[in-house]
């Protein structure tokens, strides 16, 4: 019988552990420099009003130039030719641009409603490009810091992993050692233990690992549901003999193993969705811009 669940160097039941320090430590820095960053922004644009020149125009163009950078980071992408340490700095420049649209944006509408139609227009659509940025940011953060997915899962091979766990663990509980039945005196009946885990097996684990489970436990963070199952697993293993507790022990791997592909599957599932919402929005976006622009060139007297 082979095991293809692991135990990560964290020692928690599912791997999820604290974020490193040196993440948080990072985190913390881009926010400091994002902050930095909008303040600076807003305090151009506020010297550049000042000198008798129209602000809409510096911030608009500031944030005309950092969706083209949003732009370019979707087009490198598509192109895969990128190595992952460049899609990784891509990444982290396209959030840390994108923050920096907000203070843009927020100065460019002089954080006051819209007036007409197509503002309103321009306004959801920043502002649905921005929300939907922030969820994709929290889904990779997700993925990276409350638990770690092996880099060879893809959402489409899923399947086919839980059905290789599924056959695993079947095995597993109705195999049959020979040492056992050498244990059990002629003419009495060997311990139970067998039965045991199956019935386990039919009450617990056989509808687990038939499909996808727990979507909500896994959506929201919470390993009660896989610690009911390893509860279960742990309480049946003190009443078994050493042979089947390290059948019983395979077995926990292998249940630790398919709810971190019930995880993979709720993220990386979301992020396909996600990728359907953020990627039209901006393009929609990009156009009523570019409509924006011409409109208000086409009714000023100068750019400056």
């Amino acid at each position: 019988m082979r095991s293809v669940g692991r135990r990560l160097s964290d020692g928690s039941i599912g791997g999820r552990g604290p974020a490193p320090a040196g993440y948080l430590i990072s985190q913390m820095v881009q926010c400091l420099l994002i902050a930095a960053l909008s303040g600076s922004l807003f305090w151009l644009v506020w010297i550049y009003g000042n000198s008798l020149r129209d602000p809409r125009y510096l911030d608009g163009w500031i944030l005309a130039g950092g969706m083209s950078l949003q732009l370019s980071f979707h087009i490198a992408i598509k192109r895969a030719k990128l190595s992952p340490k460049s899609v990784m700095r891509w990444r982290k420049t396209h959030i840390l641009i994108g923050y920096l649209l907000i203070a843009a944006f927020l100065s460019h509408a002089d954080f006051s409603l819209p007036d007409t139609g197509f503002e309103w227009a321009l306004w959801a659509g920043f502002v649905l490009v921005t929300l939907s940025g922030i969820v994709g940011t929290y889904l990779a953060w997700s993925l990276k810091a409350k638990r770690r997915i092996d880099e060879g899962v893809s959402y489409d091979r899923i399947p086919a992993l839980r059905s290789g766990l599924a056959r695993d663990v079947h095995a597993a509980v109705v195999e049959i050692d020979p040492a056992d039945a050498q244990i059990a005196l002629p003419g009495l009946p060997g311990m139970p233990h067998d039965a045991w885990i199956m019935d386990l097996y039919t009450t617990h684990l056989r509808d687990f690992f038939q499909g996808p489970r727990n979507f909500t436990a896994h959506l929201i963070g919470s390993q009660r549901p896989l610690k009911r199952l390893t509860d279960e697993i742990d309480s049946l293993s003190g009443y078994v003999d050493q042979q089947s507790q390290e059948k019983l022990a395979a077995i926990k791997n292998l249940v630790i193993e398919k709810d971190r592909l019930d995880f993979a599957r709720v993220y990386l599932g979301l992020s396909k969705v996600w990728l359907f919402v953020h990627v039209p929005i901006t393009y929609a976006l990009i156009v009523l811009s570019v409509l924006h622009v011409l409109v208000v060139y086409a009714f000023s007297s100068g750019g400056w």
